[in-house]
């Protein structure tokens, strides 16, 4: 069975978010909407959606503009694994963004560097 993730993350302001994940981190958009985008990159799937297109307060579990006016992306970290994560870092500081934490080798057989989006969710660049 295929299966394929796909994240979706609120964002404050969509044209923002767009550039950084298509300037920083290589996704192009494939589909565009007034308060919504789909991005990819090979086969990562990512939706941005606008914060103001949730209601006030939402009952239950769901979103609501309330449940994200504190930090986003809490205890989340979004990884991307890429085949050249050199490359990778090399378009995001050609792009003139900065990393939050430098390229390394990790114990576990990684290698990665991590970047914060504009609307502070936190994305790990790897490569095995």
């Amino acid at each position: 069975m295929l299966a394929v993730m796909l994240f979706e993350l609120f964002v404050d302001e969509l044209d923002v978010s767009i550039k950084f994940y298509e300037r920083r981190l290589g996704f192009r958009v494939v589909r565009r909407e007034a308060d919504y985008a789909s991005l990819a990159r090979e086969h990562a799937i990512l939706g941005l959606a606008s914060v103001d297109k949730l209601p006030a307060e939402a009952e239950g579990p769901g979103f609501s503009r309330a449940r994200l006016a504190g930090v986003r992306g809490a205890g989340v970290e979004i990884v991307l694994e890429v085949r050249d994560v050199d490359a990778a870092l090399e378009q995001v500081e050609r792009a003139g963004f900065s990393v939050v934490e430098p390229l390394r080798e990790r114990p576990w057989g990684l290698r990665d560097f991590r970047v914060v989006d504009p609307d502070g969710y936190y994305v790990r660049v790897t490569t095995r």
